[in-house]
This record gives structure tokens, C-alpha cells and sequence, in this order.
């Protein structure tokens, strides 16, 4: 999954993506509003965690743009919005959330409780619920970290663990190379690299090695799926 934090504050928010980063999302950060309109004109972010007061336009105007369309690239499937903010007044919260705002969270706040937030909001555009995905014999556990198959433990990096998530928030669906670029890696990407070819190809090796072979198929000239 790919996240935008947005957030002026240049090393909280560099400490924001650290920290998301080391969970396994792919990460961009933008320092003002102008720059995170540009950034969702071109990127189909899946969250962005938006702080609310930015020097040049407040969160509510970025969040208002993004759910009238106007922000993103993608116009079918808008990112999730987790509003960060220093203002705990009620009348703030309740702004945020009728702009268009799908959480909120007053600063400060703990990491695990972001993250713990991001994976619920995760589920939600998968129609999730709880912190476990499971497709056929594959098992993710997103707060633990861990993968499954047939109970047994696959030892995943962590590109290789979001890359598995992303295919089981998908099950299905042909997912081409550059879907899986956007989503699963971050704006420092080389795109004419063989990045996914790679590591789907080590994921592939994991998953056999675990008694799960053929469950990535690759679709010639479309892209990958994930069956069960």
C-alpha cells in the first residue's frame, strides 16, 4: 500500500515515513498542500495521513479537493484520509471528518496507534476486517507481522511482505507491473527497472518453498494475479 504524509513539520513528518516505511508501506512525503496536489495528480495514493494545519492551504482544503476529484489521478478508487492534527476541539474533528476525512488523530500520538490505524483503514478499502488476511492457504497477520501457509511461517523482507499483502487485498485481480510500482513502492523508484519482475519472483521461490506453488500466475502481457 502506498501512503502520502502530509505534514510541514519536515522532520516529523520524515519520522512519520520512517516509521510507516518499517511496516511495510511504501512512502512519499509532501511539506505543504500545493505539493501534495501535485503529488495526487499523479500517484494513486491509497492513504494519505493529512496534518491539518499547512502553511500555504489548511488540510481541509486538500482533503475537500481529493473528494471532489480534483486532486487525484485515480477518479475510481480516492485514497483513504487519516487527518493528523494538534487541534483537539470538537467542532475540528467534526470539520475534518465532513470534508471527507475517513479518521482522525490528534497529535500527539503514539506510532503503533498510527500504524494500527493505517492497516484499519487498509481493510476498509478492501472491505476488510480485522488485522488478518486470508486467501486459500495464505495467512497475513498485519498488526504481527507475519505470513502463513497452512500455518506454516514464510520469512518475508519487507517489500516482499507488502507485495503479498497488496496481491491478498486483491485476490483475483490482474494487477499489471506498474499497479504494483505505484501501490507497493515509493516516488524514488527507477519505473523502467525489473524491480517487480524480481520480487515477485522471490516471493514466488518463498511461497513454493512453503507448499504454496503457482499461486502468483502471470498473465503475458496483462501482469500478475494471486489464486487460491
Amino acid at each position: 500500500m502506498r501512503v502520502l504524509v502530509v505534514e510541514d513539520e519536515r522532520d516529523l513528518a520524515n519520522a512519520l515515513a520512517e516509521g510507516i516505511r518499517r511496516d511495510g508501506y511504501a512512502v512519499d512525503t509532501a511539506y505543504d498542500g500545493g505539493e501534495a496536489l501535485e503529488k495526487l495528480a499523479s500517484t494513486p495514493y491509497d492513504i494519505v495521513c493529512l496534518d491539518l494545519n499547512l502553511p500555504d492551504m489548511d488540510g481541509l482544503a486538500v482533503c475537500r479537493a481529493i473528494r471532489t476529484d480534483r486532486a487525484r489521478v485515480d477518479e475510481t478508487d480516492p485514497p483513504r484520509v487519516l487527518m493528523l492534527t494538534a487541534r483537539d476541539a470538537l467542532a475540528d474533528r467534526v470539520a475534518g471528518l465532513d470534508q471527507g476525512a475517513d479518521d482522525f488523530m490528534v497529535k500527539p500520538f503514539a506510532l503503533a496507534e498510527l500504524l494500527a490505524r493505517l492497516r484499519a483503514l487498509s481493510r476498509r478499502r478492501a472491505r476488510g476486517s480485522g488485522a488478518v488476511i486470508e486467501v486459500g492457504p495464505l495467512c497475513l497477520d498485519g498488526a504481527r507481522r507475519t505470513a502463513t501457509a497452512s500455518g506454516r511461517e514464510i520469512g518475508l523482507t519487507s517489500r516482499e511482505f507488502a507485495l503479498l499483502r497488496y496481491f491478498m487485498l486483491h485476490p483475483g485481480e490482474v494487477l499489471a507491473a506498474e499497479r504494483l510500482l505505484d501501490h507497493v513502492w515509493d516516488e524514488n523508484i527507477d519505473p523502467f527497472t525489473n524491480t517487480v519482475r524480481v520480487t515477485i519472483s522471490k516471493l514466488r521461490r518463498k511461497l513454493a518453498a512453503a507448499g504454496c506453488p503457482d499461486m502468483i500466475e502471470t498473465i503475458v502481457g496483462s501482469g500478475y494475479r494471486l489464486v487460491a
